[in-house]
């Protein structure tokens, strides 16, 4: 079930989600959005050294740096970790704790928890910003969207033209549903477990995380921008939004694989991969 906490007009689309009447995309008189015409198209970041969302142009928007300590990407003569703005006002008063904890340890030195640098999933809608610099590849059939990050070949499935189901089990992606408005793909989650963050800034959530997201090429088909509302009555006190940016490049799909260590040596502030304490073998 959704669960209902937005404004008039937005409940109206979480309805349309959850009750099986998204419209379809023979009803639009747009061609629909075409975000691989060829093997080789591919989406990557505008901004391959800062892989944050961007706010929204008005109203509540995503976590961003803390102002006293300004992130760094790499390769920008210094190495840090983020500190995340613990003022926004969406954060609720568990969420904001628990993320202090988490700038404490950045600042006392310790290397946080990346879901891409321990080859763990990244959920919704951090998959959006997961990669940096790697692109994302789109898969369009009439009954489905896949998008393929290629940074360890993270996989959404969003299947069109469906409701949601009626029993959803969390998982680290959640179930997507989508439809075509024009010439955006839309694409409403929910069903994701609270083993991810929502971004880079460890921000958690509960499983009553609900993503919606809109797909929409700019500038004549080189530009490709998803605008994300988030909502979660667990964990944040009003919905937000927020928006990333890629650019169309040609580079065909490449296989990157990730293995996860069950031992990390470098002090790392992550939960590790279960292991037996004694070989089975």
């Amino acid at each position: 079930m959704l669960r209902f906490s937005m404004t008039c007009c937005t409940a109206a689309l979480l309805c349309a989600a959850g009750c099986g009447m998204w419209p379809l995309a023979a009803q639009d008189k747009a061609p629909i959005p075409n975000f691989a015409p060829d093997a080789n198209t591919a989406w990557t970041s505008d901004r391959p050294a800062s892989d944050d969302f961007l706010p929204p142009p008005g109203g509540p928007g995503p976590v961003m740096s803390d102002p006293a300590h300004p992130y760094v990407p790499n390769g920008q003569g210094q190495s840090t970790y983020r500190v995340a703005d613990l003022t926004n006002p969406i954060l609720k008063p568990w969420v904001i704790e628990r993320m202090r904890k988490a700038n404490e340890a950045v600042l006392a030195g310790k290397v946080p928890f990346i879901a891409r640098e321990r080859c763990w999933p990244a959920g919704v809608p951090a998959i959006d910003i997961y990669n940096r610099g790697q692109p994302i590849h789109f898969l369009q059939t009439p009954k489905q969207v896949v998008i393929i990050n290629e940074l360890y070949a993270q996989m959404r499935h969003i299947y069109l033209n469906v409701p949601h189901s009626a029993h959803v089990t969390p998982s680290w992606y959640g179930e997507s549903v989508g439809h075509y408005e024009g010439d955006e793909l839309v694409v409403d989650t929910i069903g994701l477990n609270e083993r991810t963050f929502v971004d880079n800034y460890r921000t958690p959530h509960t499983e009553q995380l609900h993503v919606l997201e809109r797909f929409k090429m700019l500038q004549g088909g080189q530009r490709l921008q998803v605008s994300v509302t988030v909502e979660d009555p667990g964990a944040f006190n009003m919905p937000w939004s927020a928006i990333q940016h890629w650019r169309r490049v040609q580079i065909p799909l490449i296989e990157d694989l990730c293995e996860p260590n069950n031992v990390f040596f470098f002090g790392y502030d992550v939960a590790e991969l279960p292991h037996a304490d004694k070989p089975d073998f």
